[in-house]
């Protein structure tokens, strides 16, 4: 971010969605929309031509669809986060899409608030979005996702991570914030940050939203 502006791209085949978004997001003094896609090839192109902060994708795009371009997007470019919209908060594409790579999700009759909200909650790389919504999501398509898993962290839990570690992703997964957590361990928030820095490190995870369906795929915390 420049100057403490959030910039972001929005990603959505839909004219009144990308229009109404970019004027709710333009009205925030810290937010800029610095462009506009129509499908999810053209979103990759911006992402790599402006470097926004954030990415509003939609799922269900011509060409190429928000999972795939989050996919390139996250495997590109390290410093953009995708935050997916979508209209129902029970999609099974929202799952495929956070194993992507995607940082969080939005509905798309999310208030002016909830919007600006969670760009800049995914910007700063914090909590889930939403927690109560996101971990029904998880938990629900946990279950259904026996197939893969993030690779690079299989033999990792609990072995390479220390008994506290361990104890955070777990809070992580139940959608719990930094100073949530702090107050849960009788720590200081600042330590909290460094076990989740850790974490993600040792699991080669991108972000918390990984860490928690990392969590919930390998049973770490059950659904439910």
């Amino acid at each position: 971010m420049t100057s403490g502006t959030i910039r972001v791209v929005i990603a959505d085949d839909q004219m009144m969605v990308r229009e109404g978004f970019s004027v709710l997001l333009g009205a925030m003094p810290d937010i800029e929309v610095v462009g506009e896609a129509v499908n999810g090839r053209e979103a990759v192109e911006r992402v790599r031509e402006l470097s926004p902060d954030v990415v509003l994708m939609d799922i269900r795009m011509p060409e190429l669809n928000g999972i795939d371009a989050t996919r390139e997007i996250v495997a590109a470019n390290g410093a953009a986060k995708v935050l997916v919209l979508t209209t129902f908060d029970l999609d099974e594409y929202v799952y495929q899409a956070l194993r992507a790579g995607a940082s969080g999700f939005l509905l798309k009759d999310a208030s002016a608030r909830q919007l600006a909200e969670g760009v800049r909650v995914v910007a700063a790389g914090e909590a889930l979005l939403a927690p109560s919504v996101t971990k029904r999501l998880i938990s629900e398509f946990a279950k259904l996702s026996g197939e893969a898993r993030f690779a690079s962290a299989v033999h990792a839990v609990p072995g390479e991570l220390t008994e506290r570690e361990t104890e955070v992703l777990v809070l992580i997964a139940q959608g719990l914030s930094n100073a949530e957590m702090a107050e849960r361990l009788v720590v200081a928030e600042s330590t909290i940050k460094t076990h989740v820095s850790r974490i993600l490190v040792k699991l080669g995870l991108r972000d918390r939203t990984q860490a928690a369906v990392f969590a919930y795929e390998t049973r770490l915390v059950t659904p439910g």
